[in-house]
């Protein structure tokens, strides 16, 4: 069944491919950003690929007087999907303050309108960092939650436990926690991808702009971890295939009475790779190099951790399917378009 949809942060770029994804599901999708890290110009892509070109609002989700508005003037909303969250692992060591202030303010806003405004459910982004250092890999949902390595890290926690805490005082809403291991990529078409504002924070972007020439060379940050090559061990998905696990999440919240008021989920490929094999493979796939050199480990990271994706694939109904190299690829052609343009 069709139903309206708030997306926050739905020019951002796990976002805009997720408002793509629900638009192609039928869907009618509302954006709120506030374009800090993110283009206007990506609803463009999105008109493109989809057919149909959401309502954009432009704002804050830390006030709470925007959403309000943003609620009066969009009535009918049945579900949110939060991406509004600042997301860089580095850079919240950095500004710790900026982390906590719109990570966390953005969600109670949310759900303290939720009720008012009769929206039955959330869907919350989470992330693998909420295991911390794990004991073992792959990680199910069962793993208990660690001391968080990093200030985004611990957002992701907390947010947990808000969403959690709310749902159990008995706030009529249902939430769904979808815990992301690592999104790379762009969609197939190159007419959306990673588009960070300034220099990325993120590896793979960073990654295709060294090999389009913007930057001079790719720090792997670095080579005496634990592992076969010495570089730290992530499981990398395609972003289109995260997309569409946030729709058959939200199917799976709103239509589907018996499902349990909170549900959480490992999105991931169950497969590990090296920082160095992910660099390996855009080589093998695009036939161009990527300059890059070793450094000194970098504060928060975790050496090694993948996803045990087995009760998303059975109770989600929902599997990552796009092969590393083809993602690869995905990610140089959005480059070169970039490029071109």
């Amino acid at each position: 069944m069709a139903q309206k949809i708030l997306v926050t942060g739905g020019t951002g770029y796990i976002g805009s491919h997720t408002v793509v994804e629900l638009q192609n599901a039928g869907h009618e999708v509302v954006i709120i950003d506030n374009l800090s890290n993110s283009n206007i110009g990506v609803l463009d892509g999105i008109e493109a690929i989809a057919g149909k070109r959401p309502v954009f609002v432009e704002g804050d989700c830390t006030d709470e007087a925007t959403l309000r508005k943003l609620f009066e003037e969009n009535p009918g909303i049945e579900g949110i999907i939060n991406f509004a969250a600042s997301k860089a692992v580095g850079e919240s060591v950095q500004k710790p303050l900026l982390y906590y202030r719109n990570n966390l303010n953005t969600l109670i806003n949310l759900l303290e309108l939720m009720p008012e405004f009769g929206v039955k459910g959330i869907v919350f982004s989470s992330s693998c960092t909420v295991y911390g250092e794990p004991d073992k890999n792959p990680i199910d949902e069962t793993a208990p939650i660690k001391p968080a390595t990093s200030p985004y890290g611990n957002t992701k926690q907390i947010s947990e436990e808000i969403i959690t805490d709310y749902v159990h005082s008995g706030a009529p809403v249902k939430s769904i926690i979808l815990r992301y291991f690592n999104p790379i990529g762009a969609h197939p078409s190159a007419l959306i991808g990673e588009l960070p504002l300034g220099v990325p924070q993120n590896l793979v972007p960073y990654l295709t702009q060294t090999a389009a020439g913007i930057r001079k060379e790719l720090t792997v940050f670095g080579n005496d971890y634990d592992t076969p090559d010495g570089s730290c061990i992530r499981d990398f998905i395609d972003v289109v295939d995260l997309a569409k696990a946030h729709v058959i999440a939200m199917k799976r919240m709103l239509d589907n009475k018996d499902t349990d008021a909170i549900e959480i989920f490992n999105l991931g490929t169950g497969c590990g790779r090296s920082v160095l094999e992910l660099i390996e493979s855009f080589e093998r796939s695009t036939g161009v190099k990527v300059p890059h050199k070793i450094g000194p480990r970098r504060e928060g990271d975790i050496e090694k951790i993948w996803a045990e994706p087995t009760k998303a694939n059975t109770v989600l109904g929902w599997k990552a399917e796009a092969p590393l190299d083809e993602t690869m690829r995905n990610a140089w052609r959005w480059q070169e378009k970039l490029a071109k343009n």
